[in-house]
């Protein structure tokens, strides 16, 4: 079984949004720059400040009638689904249904997992269990779940996303487990730092792990989250990205940087995008591994000189 793929392709931009002046400045760029959606992170301690992303996204669908709005990734396990789905479905429901819900187990950190008490160890069967009770609780109809975790009788929650059924949910992840889960459950996989070779490979898994489940992936989305930056040349992108991706994630990314990012000049990020697309991406969300004031310039150079390579 192979998955059935859209022709088009969309660009997202992943940012944050600090005060409400730069949630106005962010979308009056997204959309200059013809982008497609906008999407944010989710952390609860974090190495750099990081805002809750389902409150950005809700400033943002004010500001902006086209763009999708997108969780890459929001860490569900962290929370009680209950709550997490009436908070969803209310996103949902007031930006008009443009809510793409990417969900994921982070576990890099693990003091954010001890904070809100919930064992590490369980994070994957958790998620799990959480998209099961999203799904069913955003049916517009009272359920009932018996599950490990989370169980609940006679429940009806009221009124139902805007999205019959509620909003897509993509799962992130590169491990096994993870790629089997997006198969088993999700409306699409979101990935990142993987190469475009480890992705053809995982949509071989996610989609075998489908055939085994009897489900249709005809609707099936698949996104990357592709950190890059432009420059003069690869070596000065190269070494930008490493400092930036290095204080990020608190650990040396020289390596990773080289290996998993889009460097260099225009034509060196779209020949990049171009061999995610060949390997099966159809929605590029980029990430600008640059100093904060250089950000917005960033995505202004890829709109202005990437995208028309694109075709």
């Amino acid at each position: 079984m192979s998955l059935p793929l859209a022709d088009a392709m969309r660009y997202g931009w992943m940012t944050s949004m600090g005060d409400a002046d730069e949630v106005r400045e962010v979308v009056a760029l997204a959309e200059r720059s013809r982008l497609d959606s906008l999407w944010v992170g989710d952390h609860i301690a974090f190495t750099v400040p990081i805002l809750d992303p389902l409150l950005q996204l809700a400033q943002a669908a004010v500001l902006s009638e086209r763009l999708l709005l997108g969780t890459s990734v929001y860490l569900l396990p962290l929370r009680h689904p209950v709550p997490v789905a009436k908070q969803v479905a209310t996103l949902d429901l007031l930006s008009g249904g443009r809510l793409l819900f990417g969900v994921g187990v982070g576990g890099e950190f693990p003091n954010e997992y001890a904070a809100c008490g919930i064992p590490r160890g369980e994070r994957g069967a958790r998620l799990t269990e959480s998209i099961q009770v999203l799904r069913a609780l955003w049916s517009d109809g009272e359920v009932s779940h018996a599950g490990n975790f989370f169980p609940f009788e006679r429940v009806r929650m009221q009124p139902a996303p805007h999205q019959p059924g509620g909003p897509p949910i993509w799962c992130g992840g590169r491990s096994r487990a993870a790629l089997e889960r997006a198969g088993r459950l999700a409306d699409g996989w979101v990935s990142y730092v993987v190469t475009p070779e480890m992705y053809r490979e995982s949509l071989q898994t996610i989609a075998a792990a489908a055939e085994a489940a009897g489900r249709d992936l005809s609707r099936f989305d698949t996104a990357h989250l592709l950190f890059f930056r432009i420059d003069a040349n690869f070596e000065a992108a190269w070494d930008v990205a490493t400092e930036q991706l290095s204080q990020r994630y608190a650990s040396d990314f020289r390596a990773p940087a080289r290996k998993y990012c889009a460097l260099g000049r225009p034509a060196d990020i779209a020949a990049r995008i171009d061999d995610f697309r060949a390997a099966g991406v159809r929605h590029l969300i980029l990430d600008a591994v640059s100093p904060a004031a250089e950000r917005h310039a960033q995505v202004q150079w890829f709109a202005a000189e990437v995208l028309p390579l694109l075709g």
